[in-house]
Parts: C-alpha cells; structure tokens; sequence
C-alpha cells in the first residue's frame, strides 16, 4: 500500500480545541486544555510525554473512552461528543479495538472465550472460528483452552491482543501495552501489535513512554501539561 497517499485521505480521527476537565478534591482539574490533532488513516501514531502530560486521556478520548468536556472529537466521520454511553459502546463495538497496560481478560473464560464471547455477543458471525484464527496468529494455538491464571502475563497481553483485533476494527488504541512486561515479552508484543496494524490495516494509535515504540511510528505527537507540545513525522 502506498502510505504516503494514505495519508492524503480524510482523517480518520479528529480533534479540535478537544478539552477534558475533571473534578478534584480542590476543585476543577485541567487535563487537556485544547487539542487541535488529525489522524490519518492506516497511520500509527505514537502518543509520548511524561506522566500526567494527557496521553492516556487524550487516547480515551479518541476511544469515546472518556467524553470530552469541551470542543470536539471525530471518529470516522462520527461526533463521539454527541453520543451517549450505550451509542458510544455500539461505535467502539464496531470500529475500535482497545489495548491495556493491565490485560482486562476475564478469569473464568479460556483464552479462546475471552476472545469469541464479545464478537458473539455483538452477533458477529463465525465468532470462535475468528478468534481460534487470531489466537493462532498470535502465537497461542496451544493455549486457547487456558485460563487467564494460567498464562503468563506476556501471553495474557497477546490474548488481549487477538481480542482487539479479531473484528477486524479500523481504530486499534494501545495505552501502554508492553507496560506491565519484561523487555523481551514486550517487544514481542510490539512486534505482534505492529503486525496486526499491517495485516488488517487498521489505524495504531500508541500511547507510550519507550524511545523505541515511538520511534516504530509514522509520527509522534508530544504532549505537556495538556497540550500538543511537537508533532513530528518520521523521515521517509
């Protein structure tokens, strides 16, 4: 595919003066105080900062996640800002997939339930047979019977990843994915993640303290205090 006339094309996320304020105990707090930021489709961009800079609130943003409080966020052409929570699960359901630091799997499903069971649940057709397809793509076909308790964290962290992918969205967020994982377990998640993003062609939306995840990237956003302080592309 030609990335470069990708990018061309309508973003496929976008923001403008995207505002988040939260109550604190001392009053009101700024999270982000104005975002202006476009994504194009089939770009990764990774989302970098110290902490507390609004990386992970910006991504919940884009993820219909958290609702802004002021200005506005796009999705595909839909108003995230107008939806309420049911509308906004039936959107993310259909279009987004969302990886954690922490692997959000449920204890008492196998590996190949937590995967189908959401699919199923949405009506997607052939649910099992597409997540015993992604469980395999990840590395897992001897671990779909597993429980959660039973796998690693690094297979847990790729369990999500198949659940992400399987419906084949057109948005995968990743907040800190290799977070909670050795060096080795992390950068094969990043490689499996990376791939996802080639095979399905989806946007990757990566939020990250790691030089070199970010450094993967078409482009880095860098965010303080709750603004876009550089946006910077990645040489050809």
């Amino acid at each position: 595919m030609n990335r470069g006339a990708a990018f061309m094309t309508d973003p496929i996320l976008s923001l403008r003066d995207a505002r988040l304020t939260l109550a604190g105990n001392a009053g009101p707090v700024e999270i982000l105080k104005g975002i202006t930021l476009d994504v194009a489709r089939a770009e990764t961009l990774g989302l970098v900062g110290p902490s507390g800079s609004g990386k992970s609130s910006l991504l919940m943003l884009m993820g219909g996640l958290e609702k802004a409080t002021g200005g506005q966020v796009l999705a595909l052409g839909q108003d995230l800002t107008a939806m309420n929570e049911d509308q906004l699960a039936r959107f993310r359901r259909g279009n987004m997939g969302v990886v954690f630091q922490s692997f959000h799997l449920i204890p008492t499903m196998t590996a190949l339930e937590n995967v189908a069971v959401p699919m199923e649940l949405a009506g997607l057709p052939d649910a099992f047979d597409r997540a015993a397809a992604e469980l395999r793509a990840v590395g897992l076909a001897a671990r779909m019977d597993h429980y959660p308790g039973q796998m690693s964290g690094g297979e847990q962290q790729r369990v999500a990843l198949a659940r992400a992918a399987a419906p084949r969205p057109a948005i995968l967020l990743a907040d800190e994915p290799t977070g909670n994982l050795d060096g080795a377990n992390g950068a094969a998640i990043m490689d499996l993640l990376f791939g996802l993003r080639d095979r399905h062609g989806a946007t990757l939306v990566l939020v990250t303290h790691a030089p070199e995840l970010a450094a993967r990237c078409d482009r880095v956003v860098r965010l303080a205090d709750g603004l876009v302080r550089a946006d910077e592309r990645r040489a050809a």
